[in-house]
């Protein structure tokens, strides 16, 4: 089972600073989401495709989605960074485009495979979705700290 934090930072060099701390952002009095199995590649760009109305390919082609911003070679943990439209997308929905989202995610391979029921997914949504609309209101940026 993987975890998957996601959390709020000032930057780049902010986000990948929490590797140096053990049990990463949610022991650096950031603002941090705690998820299990979603991971920060597919899963949240099949997210970002949904909430977005663009293809998977193109979600995953944008600028900083499911980018590694820590070095591959030093193992898990990874810092992972989330694309500006998908921060802008969970920042402005509201309760009904959550929900809806929530349907149509939870139907993709990658959540059905792990199980993840409707229910489970709404709740994921509203909490990255005030994640983001914390980190908007903050000017910062959304990662994920993604332990194996």
């Amino acid at each position: 089972m993987t975890l998957c934090d996601y959390f709020a930072a000032a930057d780049d060099q902010t986000a990948v600073a929490v590797l140096d701390i053990p049990g990463g952002p949610g022991q650096a009095e950031l603002d941090v989401v705690f998820l299990k199995n979603i991971d920060p590649v597919v899963a949240i760009a099949q997210l970002e495709a949904v909430m977005t109305g663009c293809s998977y390919e193109e979600a995953s082609r944008r600028p900083r989605s499911g980018q590694v911003l820590s070095e591959p070679e030093d193992g898990p943990p990874f810092v992972v960074s989330l694309s500006d439209s998908l921060i802008d997308a969970l920042g402005t929905a509201t309760q009904d485009d959550l929900v809806r989202s929530a349907e149509t995610w939870s139907a993709t391979d990658e959540l059905r495979q792990m199980g993840i029921s409707i229910e489970d997914t709404t709740t994921v949504l509203k909490s990255l979705a005030g994640l983001a609309e914390r980190a908007q209101g903050s000017e910062q940026g959304l990662y994920c700290w993604w332990a194996l």
